[in-house]
């Protein structure tokens, strides 16, 4: 099990201002291993109860809330991360273990008795928490991230971008899925994560962005699109 505590920033900019602070970054911090030319894929299927508590409670800024997800970065791998995020404020606890995919595939349907076979309290207290509070899939959200990582104090920049979603389908795995944009093509989501503090020259680079502070997750956008279409 990961087991990850730290503050989270997160804001709203334009694609132009994506590609010249993202320059000016790869001359001052270590790209993710995984960026690539141009980022990664991230693919993450939110649960919630079947009264969608975890969407309103965030939705009314309840101080103490929670996400539950399942996550992978390419339909064809072999296994998935279940995630569960608690957040008090600007801090929170992110948890994860590793999934089979034939376990995840379980988790999908509603059958959370896989998690019953990990030796892993983590398992154990997932397993209570979706069993008991009737969680259910509610929408896959996908996107493309850069990240960029300072060793001195685990901060991590990202910029993340073509973000969709869908709740036709709940198939984490499959190459299918019919997506609809969740955000403008033309915003990107800017995530700074740090523990502590953060260092200043990161910090000044960030401050000299026009940007407005982005309050909802990614979930909370994709589940809001899909209400008002609804409605």
């Amino acid at each position: 099990m990961n087991k990850v505590m730290r503050e989270e920033k997160k804001f709203l900019i334009s694609v132009a201002e994506y590609l010249g602070t993202s320059g000016k970054l790869e001359q001052i911090m270590l790209q993710d291993p995984h960026n690539g030319t141009h980022g990664y894929m991230i693919r993450s299927l939110y649960f919630d109860t079947v009264f969608d508590t975890d969407f309103f409670e965030k939705q009314a800024g309840v101080e103490l809330r929670r996400k539950v997800r399942l996550r992978c970065y390419d339909p064809n791998q072999d296994f998935a991360m279940l995630e569960l995020k608690q957040k008090q404020g600007t801090r929170q606890l992110k948890r994860s273990l590793r999934l089979s995919r034939s376990d995840a595939e379980r988790l999908i349907k509603c059958d959370y008795s896989p998690l019953l076979g990990y030796s892993e309290p983590f398992a154990a207290e997932m397993y209570s928490l979706m069993q008991s509070r009737l969680y259910r899939p509610k929408t896959i959200v996908q996107y493309n991230r850069k990240a960029f990582i300072a060793r001195e104090n685990k901060i991590r920049v990202t910029f993340d971008n073509a973000i969709v979603s869908t709740e036709s389908c709940f198939d984490l795995f499959s190459d299918k899925l019919l997506m609809n944009p969740v955000l403008d093509p033309y915003d990107v989501v800017l995530e700074v994560k740090y523990n502590g503090f953060l260092l200043s020259y990161i910090k000044n680079l960030i401050n000299c962005i026009d940007k407005s502070e982005l309050s909802v997750s990614k979930y909370v956008l994709a589940r809001q699109n899909a209400y008002q279409t609804h409605i």
